[in-house]
């Protein structure tokens, strides 16, 4: 692995452990394994480190995105598993969702960033017209769909971060509350 790339994954991994305020260049360096300039030769600053961070999730993401829509599964079943994949992903690395989803000024910032989300919608918004084509949703514009399964899916998971949302209160899963979503929409 290249230390570019060892860098981005000890950024992740710092993330996961304690949060954005827990990466700085010089933490990321220690644990590279690497002197604590190091990472100032391959990123600008701590902003660009953290969007090669999300461009890295993104692209991983994108890719099971692609693997879903080619499996042979039905089209609302891949949607559904997509939007599942985002929501394990919100659960396992909360610190990496919000970089993710929750940092507009970062893709702002760094056009690579940006590509890597525009790639992730795309592959979304493909899954969403296998659906309209299968009847499964309704034949309204793709954008639109796409805009408001995945505005409802990133409330919900807000929702359940803030623990607003548990079975506990007899309120249904995010994943129950997106499979309905989709019920609806093909009605």
């Amino acid at each position: 692995m290249s230390t570019r790339n060892t860098l981005i994954q000890a950024a992740a991994n710092l993330l996961d452990e304690g949060g954005e305020q827990a990466v700085t260049l010089r933490a990321v360096g220690h644990a590279a394994g690497v002197s604590h300039n190091a990472p100032y030769k391959h990123f600008t600053n701590r902003d660009a480190l953290l969007a090669a961070v999300a461009a890295a999730d993104l692209e991983t993401l994108t890719t099971n995105f692609a693997d879903i829509r080619g499996s042979e599964q039905a089209p609302k079943v891949k949607l559904l598993t997509a939007i599942g994949a985002l929501i394990a992903f919100s659960r396992l690395r909360p610190s990496r969702y919000r970089l993710v989803f929750g940092a507009p000024t970062l893709a702002q910032k760094n056009p690579d960033l940006q590509a890597c989300s525009s790639a992730c919608l795309a592959e979304i918004m493909a899954l969403v017209d296998e659906c309209k084509c299968a009847k499964a949703l309704p034949n309204a514009p793709t954008k639109s769909l796409a805009s408001l399964l995945l505005a409802a899916m990133h409330g919900l998971v807000l929702l359940e971060a803030q623990g607003q949302l548990h079975a506990e209160k007899g309120l249904p899963t995010i994943e129950e509350n997106m499979a309905l979503m989709v019920s609806l929409f093909s009605r």
